[in-house]
């Protein structure tokens, strides 16, 4: 389902839902690790199932994803058309990726902040600072836990 809302993004952001609390999604887990070398018999290694949601989702409540929009954070690893696992629960700590409304437009960037200064730096050069200070309207709606791409 999509979160709806009438706030302005800056791109970064084209979409946001919420998490399906009742659907699981479970898959075999290897036990053993994935050689990048000369292949092993995978079979003999399949020792437990894992289900994503549990990998994922730390605070199920406070959890929800967006879908990003644009390459302001794509040395980061992460890309357009991607979707982020957002915790609204975690403390945004500086060095954290966050998602965050500023001046009514939500943006995807890196959180820094010490005694001095708070920035949104983005992970591509082409790409502004934005630094915020007292008469900037900002808040951190989450942390991002995860990226989720396809190749």
């Amino acid at each position: 389902m999509v979160i709806m809302t009438s706030m302005k993004t800056d791109s970064s952001i084209s979409a946001i839902f919420e998490v399906d609390r009742k659907s699981k999604v479970i898959c075999p887990l290897f036990t053993s690790g994935v050689s990048a070398g000369f292949p092993s018999p995978a079979e003999d290694h399949i020792d437990q199932k894992l289900d994503l949601n549990e990998l994922l989702i730390q605070h199920p409540v406070a959890t929800f994803f967006v879908r990003v929009a644009g390459d302001s954070m794509q040395d980061a690893g992460i890309n357009h058309g991607d979707i982020l696992v957002v915790d609204r629960s975690l403390e945004a700590v500086s060095g954290k990726v966050v998602i965050a409304i500023v001046d009514g437009e939500l943006t995807v960037k890196r959180f820094f902040q010490d005694n001095s200064s708070c920035q949104l730096i983005a992970a591509n050069p082409n790409y502004p600072v934005v630094e915020i200070t007292k008469d900037t309207d900002f808040s951190v709606w989450g942390v991002v836990t995860s990226v989720i791409h396809q190749f």
